[in-house]
C-alpha cells in the first residue's frame, strides 16, 4: 500500500475534483475545454484534468519508489559487504583459537570444564555469523534480533 500511495492519492484526488465539478455544478472543466478550443488541440472532455493530475501522481510515485529501491540495494549492498568481512574476521579468530584450544588439550591438568566452555563459546559466535549471513529483510529489528535470538538459547 505504501509503496502506491501518490498514485492512490492522485487517483483520489482527480475522482474528487471529477464528482465535484459534476455536484456543484462548477464550470472548472468547461473553463479549461475553452482554452483547449481556442488553441485548437484534441478536446479531451471533463476527463481532462483528473488524468493529469493522475498522471502527474503516479510518475511522482514512481520516481519516488525508484529512489527507494535505489536506496535498499545499496544499504543491501554495503550490508553484505560489511558481513562478509566481519565474517572474514571472525573466522580468523576462531581459527587462531583453535590454537589455543589444541595447546590446552595437549596440556596436562588443562580443566575439562574450561574446553567445554570455550566449545560452546565458539559454537555460539559461528551460529550467530550464521544467522547473520542468512537475514531474509535486512533492518535493525531483524538483526538485534538474530543476535539476541543466538545469545538466548546459550544463556
Amino acid at each position: 500500500m505504501n509503496k502506491h500511495r501518490l498514485t492512490l492519492i492522485g487517483l483520489v484526488l482527480s475522482i474528487f475534483i471529477y464528482f465535484s465539478s459534476i455536484f456543484l455544478e462548477l464550470n472548472l472543466f468547461e473553463q479549461v475545454i475553452n482554452f483547449l478550443s481556442s488553441l485548437k488541440q484534441v478536446k479531451l472532455g471533463e476527463v481532462i484534468i483528473p488524468l493529469l493530475i493522475f498522471g502527474v501522481f503516479v510518475f511522482l510515485n514512481a520516481r519516488r519508489n525508484s529512489k527507494n529501491t535505489e536506496m535498499e540495494k545499496a544499504k543491501r549492498n554495503i550490508y553484505k559487504a560489511m558481513l562478509s568481512s566481519s565474517h572474514h574476521i571472525l573466522n580468523n579468530f576462531i581459527y587462531q583459537m583453535d590454537i589455543f584450544k589444541i595447546t590446552a588439550e595437549d596440556t596436562p591438568g588443562f580443566d575439562v570444564k574450561v574446553l567445554a566452555f570455550y566449545e560452546d563459546i565458539i559454537l555460539n559466535a559461528s551460529e550467530q555469523i550464521n544467522s547473520l549471513s542468512n537475514l531474509s529483510s535486512i533492518d535493525e529489528f531483524s538483526i538485534r534480533t538474530s543476535v539476541m535470538n543466538e545469545q538466548q538459547e546459550v544463556v
